[in-house]
């Protein structure tokens, strides 16, 4: 299915966020302009057409986003149960087939062609984001992830024997989420990340 990435936005803007965001699990809802964009540099790649895994899928942006896109079976893991609630609804709205499941980002089992994520960028702890790539290099080829700006080197190095493709520039619109946030909507650098063991 060749989703216009306009087409997916557009899609993705029905997606509900959290209902009361963890500022320890860092939960910030994806911006559906990002999740597709992301998600459409995965597809033009031929990425997303067999098994895709979405790691700490919150409320299922990126796994309903590869499911729109044509991937063959999506599974997005979560530790809050509560988010995987508003996944599951998510996904009947949009009527698509994701599976869900509650897990610890260090219980992920089996293999996944392809994992796209938006790990937590360790603002509130720092190495929050490691667990992450870990995971995901252990069970897929192809990483796609989004990390705060200025992270090239650390990726570099952390992922030892796997090797970052390609990597781009670009703006996040993070809603204000949490008490301490002061403006409405804050543009955030981020960094997209497609790495590949």
């Amino acid at each position: 299915m060749n989703l216009k990435q306009r087409k997916l936005e557009m899609l993705l803007e029905q997606v509900e966020g959290f209902d009361r965001p963890n500022v320890n699990l860092e939960q910030y809802a994806t911006p559906a302009l990002l999740a597709a964009e992301m998600l459409h540099f995965a597809y033009m790649q031929g990425d997303l057409e067999g098994t895709v895994f979405d790691l700490g899928c919150g409320t299922g942006m990126l796994a309903i986003g590869s499911k729109l896109l044509g991937a063959e079976e999506v599974i997005g893991y979560d530790i809050d149960r509560k988010a995987l609630e508003v996944a599951r609804k998510n996904a009947e709205k949009l009527g698509v087939d994701v599976e869900f499941v509650q897990s610890d980002i260090y219980d992920i089992e089996g293999h996944a062609d392809t994992v796209v994520m938006n790990p937590p960028f360790g603002a509130q702890t720092k190495g929050n984001d490691r667990p992450f790539l870990l995971s995901a290099l252990k069970t897929s080829d192809v990483v796609y992830s989004i990390h705060n700006c200025g992270s090239h080197d650390f990726i570099s190095k952390f992922i030892g024997d796997a090797r970052i493709t390609d990597w781009y520039t670009t703006a996040f619109p993070m809603k204000r989420t949490f008490k301490f946030h002061k403006k409405e909507v804050e543009m955030i650098k981020v960094e997209i990340y497609r790495i590949v063991r």
